[in-house]
């Protein structure tokens, strides 16, 4: 970090967060620094840069506001961001960048945009500017609402195109498992019960942010500004998932609101059509669930099962390292011997390895239903390649094809 690099705050959240209107407040609130906003809307019209315009007190002799519309800052305009914040910072003139994302934007890559050169423009931002801080605004009141909704950003009329198959819900969960700072707004429309509830889910999804109750986008300019917590390591490592496969082992928590979570460990593979059932007919009471999965079939692979409200994502992850022949094994021992503590003499690294968040979770009950779904000790002498299998998956061809490469 150098005196010259000028920090940088993004704001994400889903629409109608209310990400413009806390903009605005710290905006108004800035105890005189010299600012420069910008502002990214889907739409060919930028609206919000309209309502920071007008509810901003920006100087335009020393401040400035720049729109950037008609796309997404993480993918179709994200050389534009790149071109925009290189011509801000070498202006020198600004004390601070503030970032509005359009409200179906993704963090990782708005945050890769300030921790590596881009390969193909060639614009590397590390020695002009530094992230500061991630922010995601959660809307407290809409929240179960459009968790649950079950729609595609495309069936909304939401999507960045054609080809956006993304899940509201799978989006809400990107935005919410990366970040340094979580607002919760519109609190004054919510009952504190209900409340205290959510922010115990969002704690369980994000358990290293700072987690700030919010109305009408009010909050202290210093609570994201300078605060220096932006650290892509951490921030894209943070999901409450993750920290829960990090334990080496469950930590009671709280059981307050029933909210829980547990980490579903088995050292035999899944019979395909029988887990398939098990997806079929989702635990209600899991929020979400994320991990490798271990399948009975033909291609040695493991599978990625990633689950959030309505939505469940499950396909090929990559092979196992016990697939692998022993020189490579040792190889990879080598860099990364803590993979001995837990590899089995005859299965290798294979296993079933999923967290489980819900609320009012029968934990045994959802056991007992996963390990129905495991190979019994007849089947694990059979051929797996027999096993009928409805899953997402790949063909022998293509699974022939990637063992020769």
């Amino acid at each position: 970090m150098t005196d010259q690099q000028i920090p940088v705050t993004v704001l994400c959240g889903y629409l109608g967060s209310g990400k413009t209107t806390v903009l605005n407040h710290v905006l108004n609130n800035r105890q005189g620094l010299k600012v420069a906003v910008i502002v990214n809307d889907m739409s060919e019209i930028n609206i919000d840069a309209g309502l920071v315009g007008a509810g901003a007190n920006l100087s335009r002799t020393e401040e400035k506001l720049v729109e950037m519309s008609n796309g997404c800052i993480c993918c179709t305009l994200r050389d534009d961001l790149l071109q925009e914040v290189r011509k801000l910072a070498k202006e020198g003139r600004f004390d601070y960048i503030l970032i509005e994302s359009t409200g179906i934007s993704e963090p990782i890559p708005i945050a890769q945009t300030f921790t590596y050169e881009d390969t193909e423009t060639g614009i590397d931002l590390r020695s002009l500017a530094r992230l500061d801080c991630l922010v995601t605004v959660v809307d407290a009141y809409r929240f179960w609402h459009d968790f649950s909704c079950g729609e595609t950003l495309l069936e909304r009329g939401e999507a960045s195109g054609e080809g956006d198959t993304r899940d509201v819900v799978d989006l809400l969960i990107d935005q919410i498992e990366t970040c340094n700072v979580l607002l919760l707004n519109k609190c004054d429309l919510v009952l504190n019960e209900e409340l205290d509830e959510l922010e115990g889910v969002l704690r369980k999804l994000q358990p290293t942010a700072k987690i700030i109750r919010t109305q009408n986008g009010s909050i202290d300019p210093k609570e994201i500004l300078n605060t220096g917590l932006f650290d892509f390591e951490r921030v894209s490592t943070s999901a409450g998932w993750i920290k829960e496969l990090q334990q080496e082992g469950h930590t009671p928590e709280t059981e307050e609101y029933g909210i829980s979570s547990f980490v579903y460990r088995r050292a035999r593979p899944f019979h395909p059509e029988r887990l398939a059932g098990f997806m079929g007919d989702w635990p209600e009471e899991v929020v979400r669930a994320k991990g490798l999965v271990w399948i009975a079939a033909k291609a040695d692979l493991a599978a990625s099962l990633s689950q959030a409200g309505s939505s469940i994502q499950f396909g090929p992850a990559g092979r196992w390292l016990a697939s692998f022949s022993e020189e490579e094994q040792q190889e990879v021992f080598r860099s990364e011997p803590e993979i001995l503590r837990r590899w089995d003499q005859v299965w290798g690294d294979r296993l079933n390895e999923i967290v489980f968040i819900g609320i009012d979770m029968n934990r045994p009950k959802v056991e007992k239903w996963l390990d129905r779904c495991l190979l019994t000790e007849e089947e694990m002498n059979l051929d797996w390649a027999v096993f009928h299998n409805p899953l997402p998956w790949i063909s022998d061809e293509e699974y022939l094809a990637a063992s020769m490469d």
